[in-house]
């Protein structure tokens, strides 16, 4: 009897099991069409457009893939861009010549930095005592000449050794001024203030040295700036002309930024109805496989096989009991037969 009830489990699992395989190449196949379906849909298709300033086109191959895309500006607009060509050749030799055109500023802002350097090598006090040396020496034969002129008309006037009016010692502890003439102690007073004028002029002089010098080093900078300004400013008629040139040609190129964009926006809109036949074809797919997996014949006999009563009345069928009651036997009985019955 095991023969019997293994036999039912094998033709059940066999019968089940291509049951199964067939329920799953069913379910793939499926699933790539959903797929391709997805793919197809999503594909990035742009459009050609046609504008006032250009037109654009899109290459594709015989499987639909995109292969190339190019854009045309309109006759007029290339017009434009030959005689802007023309001007933007000539607004970069104006900027090439400009360094030589502005040669002058570099030169006089490399001597006024010089001379402000010179000025400022010596400090303000070394200034101040120049300045009072020199204005001394400047005054010397003036002063030569005052001072023969005192003495000769003293000697005429018969008071040449006069000397009155000394001052002693002055309240601040200084000395005062010696015995003289009049007309002497007149002269000298005259060059003691005039001397204090020259020093405080001195030191005025000193502090404009330092002014000075330091405002030459600013014009320096000053032509300096002057003249990279020239160069950066020689080169604005080029950059006019280039960025009108570019200008034109993003005009021309909207045809193709718009296409693109048809293109894009369509792309996603397939996206999204790929993304729910695919969501369908997988949902179907999963579906027929539930259904179709396991043969029911298959499925149906490993269930008997596994019934207790089922395989009991089998059994009994082809190996059925033999009982004994007080000395009968009872023979098995086979199908159109009657009971026979024997005594011990």
């Amino acid at each position: 009897m095991p023969w019997i009830i293994g036999g039912a489990l094998l033709g059940g699992a066999l019968l089940s099991s291509n049951a199964n395989k067939s329920a799953a190449q069913s379910a793939a196949n499926a699933q790539v069409a959903s797929t391709q379906a997805a793919a197809q849909a999503a594909k990035f298709t742009p459009v050609g457009v046609t504008t006032r300033y250009g037109s654009s086109a899109f290459n594709f191959n015989p499987s639909g893939d995109l292969i190339g895309a190019g854009y045309s500006v309109a006759p007029a607009l290339q017009d434009y861009q030959s005689r802007l060509e023309a001007l933007t050749g000539r607004g970069l030799t104006q900027a090439e010549m400009a360094q030589q055109q502005y040669a002058p500023l570099q030169q006089a802002a490399g001597g006024l930095f010089g001379l402000g350097q010179q000025y400022l090598a010596q400090s303000p006090q070394q200034v101040a005592a120049q300045y009072m040396q020199q204005q001394q020496n400047l005054l010397a034969p003036s002063r030569e000449r005052q001072m023969a002129q005192l003495q000769n008309q003293l000697y005429q006037q018969g008071r040449g050794g006069l000397s009155v009016g000394a001052t002693g010692t002055r309240p601040s502890g200084a000395a005062g001024l010696g015995a003289t003439t009049p007309e002497m102690e007149a002269y000298y007073n005259a060059l003691a203030q005039q001397d204090a004028q020259l020093a405080a002029q001195a030191q005025q002089a000193g502090q404009q040295n330092v002014a000075f010098g330091t405002g030459l080093l600013g014009q320096g900078a000053g032509l300096l700036g002057q003249y990279q300004a020239g160069q950066v400013g020689a080169l604005s008629p080029f950059s006019a002309y280039l960025g009108a040139g570019q200008t034109i040609e993003s005009m021309g190129q909207q045809p193709l930024d718009i296409g693109a964009q048809l293109g894009g926006r369509a792309a996603t809109a397939g996206a999204n109805v790929g993304a729910s036949l695919l969501q369908g074809g997988l949902t179907s797919a999963r579906t027929q496989q539930a259904g179709a997996s396991g043969s029911g014949f298959g499925t149906a006999l490993m269930g008997l096989s596994s019934n207790k009563d089922f395989m009991s009345g089998i059994k009994n069928y082809f190996n059925p009991p033999t009982n004994t009651y007080s000395g009968l036997q009872v023979g098995p009985v086979m199908p159109g037969q009657t009971q026979p019955y024997s005594w011990d």
